[in-house]
């Protein structure tokens, strides 16, 4: 049954006073766990006590600004997925709700985030927090931690999501604020414990879902609870809940496997406070299965929804207890060189046999390819099952790409590439020039549009109406005119490699996923301009998108030109850290890879010049069929015209 206005408060109010009192009971624990149990993490570790106040304030202020985080994501996501916006692109009353709390939990974030960077300074420092505050060596405190210079990021990104929300209550900029959100969220999971020690690249991308996943599932669970939404918003948020927390689940399983080491779930605090941790993940993942299947929540709705709430709050302490000690695994294990900055061993130098068989799959990128194709040949099924078509030469293309981004992102190209600047490059150009292309020609948003159904009208509306908002949005619009991307393309190679933004980038392997991921977007909207298919960017005449393509070849032979040339080694502080026993001079690897700068662009080039050449040709074919049709349609007019005109003549002249 539907709730009405008259009876919304009411049922808030029912549902506010257990949360609150969920929250007043694991902020409590949380205290006692602190005040009782952190001398003994600094003392394993090994670093200085810094006294009660700030020890306490570690893991109590990770709590608070986590839990914000994910009220702020999660608020972002129920707009997205519940909001019935107007012809304008203003949310509905029901959503503006959320919204209200979402101005709220975001500029609570953003304080929290700001207080957690000297917090997390002091710490790490191993100083009270007054004494980092009085001193002149603050600066000095926040830039030695890794941690608290996370927090300023979060702190950025909170303060774009409370300023921006506060200015608009459109369903885009809704949408759009995800994106600052997911780094805020994002940020301190990856540079804790799961960039650390052996195995880190596979923790660190595992991280990146892992976070993310769980901050959206946990902010949905609390913002149910707390607005009791409408049956038709309410069920559409229980089938994301249900998605996220078997991915939540799935990559927790992985990052304890990777972090719990010989203790086992039970051998270590760390270890059983993930155990528990999993445990009330299951139950909730099992309260909205059976919601799912029942195909209907109004029955256990509000119960459920209190005990989601309640396990959500204890999730996120219970994760701020892990994130503010060692994992298990650090306790017993002897570091490397290279444990700590690749997280594997490279014994042998690149060839072309360790290049195919040296896989480390990447539960990031090449978990996103694997979704990407399987999502696209889903669509294709569909449409063929109903009778429409849609051309094979699409499907090989995009499928092909995913393949080739499967297969830079998780065989040894990535694992060599962030070790060497030269597979780095080759993998860089890869992903900025050449899966760009087949992507683009795959026609993904095409095909979305075709194969999703329109929402019902008692729904509110779906994946369709979501996407064709994003494409023709504002902010899609800036991102893919030409110049926009024209600027982005080019722009993005020299200020990462000409700038200290690679040396900082290079030494974390959140770093290397994030210039694959950014080096893949800006390519996808410059060739999007070129070549897409899609409706969305404003598009250039064929002669311009010619001119805007071998425009960009200067500026990256150029880029070659100068990296085999130029004598600073470009991240040299990281590769000399690494020190890979059989690379005799950084300098002629360096050389190496501007050379294959320089050379690789010509494939994807003429590539590109094949394609816009034919969707030229086509263009002119239908230009040329169009007029042929035209104009035997004015010619059969005037035959016609002719012929009334004789038999006019004829009538007139019996008469």
């Amino acid at each position: 049954m539907q709730t009405t206005r008259a009876d919304r408060p009411a049922t808030a109010r029912q549902t506010l006073a257990p949360v609150l009192l969920s929250f007043a009971a694991v902020t409590a624990a949380l205290l006692w766990y602190a005040a009782t149990s952190r001398a003994e993490v600094y003392a394993v570790t090994g670093n200085s006590y810094p006294g009660t106040v700030t020890a306490v304030a570690e893991p109590l202020g990770f709590f608070v600004a986590s839990l914000l985080g994910a009220l702020s994501i999660g608020g972002l996501a129920f707009v997205v997925i519940t909001a019935r916006p107007d012809t304008s692109g203003v949310i509905d009353e029901r959503s503006f709700l959320v919204h209200v709390l979402l101005e709220r939990t975001a500029a609570l974030w953003a304080v929290t985030a700001t207080a957690m960077i000297v917090i997390q300074a002091a710490s790490d420092a191993g100083v009270p927090m007054r004494q980092v505050l009085a001193g002149p060596f603050l600066l000095d405190a926040v830039l030695a931690s890794e941690m608290a210079r996370a927090w300023i990021a979060v702190a950025i990104a909170a303060a774009v999501v409370a300023i921006t929300v506060r200015l608009s209550v459109r369903w885009t900029a809704h949408a759009v604020l995800l994106i600052p959100a997911l780094i805020g969220v994002v940020a301190v999971p990856v540079n804790g414990n799961a960039a650390q020690g052996p195995d880190h690249d596979y923790a660190t991308s595992a991280a990146i879902v892992f976070a993310a996943a769980l901050a959206v599932l946990a902010g949905l669970w609390l913002v149910s609870a707390l607005t009791r939404p409408e049956e038709a918003a309410l069920r559409r948020v229980v089938v994301v809940r249900t998605a996220l927390g078997a991915v939540v689940l799935g990559y927790g399983a992985g990052l304890l496997g990777v972090l719990l080491g010989p203790a086992g779930p039970t051998g270590s605090a760390y270890g059983r406070a993930g155990t528990v941790a999993a445990l009330l993940l299951m139950l909730m993942w099992a309260l909205d299965v059976v919601a799912v299947s029942r195909r209907g929540t109004s029955g256990p709705s509000r119960v459920a929804g209190v005990f989601g709430a309640a396990g959500a709050l204890a999730v996120m302490a219970l994760v701020a207890v892990m994130a503010t000690q060692p994992a298990a695994r650090f306790l017993t294990h002897d570091f490397t060189t290279w444990d700590i900055f690749l997280g594997y061993e490279l014994p042998a130098p690149p060839g072309v046999g360790t290049l195919l068989t040296v896989w480390r799959f990447d539960t990031f990128l090449g978990a996103g390819a694997l979704v990407l194709a399987a999502l696209y040949t889903l669509g294709y099924v569909r449409l063929r099952r109903r009778g429409d078509a849609w051309p094979v030469g699409r499907l090989i293309a995009w499928l092909a790409g995913c393949l080739v981004l499967l297969f830079v992102s998780s065989s040894g190209v990535k694992a060599y590439g962030s070790a060497m600047f030269s597979v780095h490059m080759a993998e860089h150009m890869t992903l900025n020039m050449f899966v760009p292309v087949l992507l683009v020609l795959g026609g993904p948003v095409t095909l979305a549009l075709r194969a999703l159904p329109a929402h019902r009208p008692d729904q509110p509306p779906g994946p369709r109406e979501w996407l064709l908002w994003l494409v023709h949005s504002k902010f899609t619009s800036f991102l893919a005119h030409p110049i926009t991307a024209f600027v982005l393309f080019v722009g993005s190679l020299y200020a990462v490699y000409f700038t200290p933004l690679f040396d900082a980038l290079a030494r974390y392997h959140w770093g290397h996923e994030f210039m694959s991921l950014h080096f893949l977007l800006v390519g996808y909207l410059f060739f999007w301009g070129i070549i897409g298919i899609d409706p969305g960017p404003r598009k250039l005449p064929f002669l311009g998108r010619l001119g805007l393509l071998f425009a960009v070849m200067p500026f990256h032979a150029f880029f070659g030109i100068a990296t085999m040339t130029m004598t600073e080694i470009i991240g040299g502080q990281f590769y000399r850290s690494v020190d890979l026993p059989w690379l005799a001079s950084l300098a002629d690897d360096q050389n190496l890879g501007g050379a294959i700068a320089w050379g690789s662009s010509e494939v994807p080039v003429v590539l590109v010049v094949v394609a816009l050449v034919a969707q030229w040709a086509r263009q002119d074919r239908r230009t040329a069929t169009r007029s042929d049709r035209h104009a035997d349609s004015s010619y059969a007019d005037d035959e016609l015209e002719a012929y009334n005109a004789m038999l006019r003549e004829l009538a007139r002249q019996r008469q």
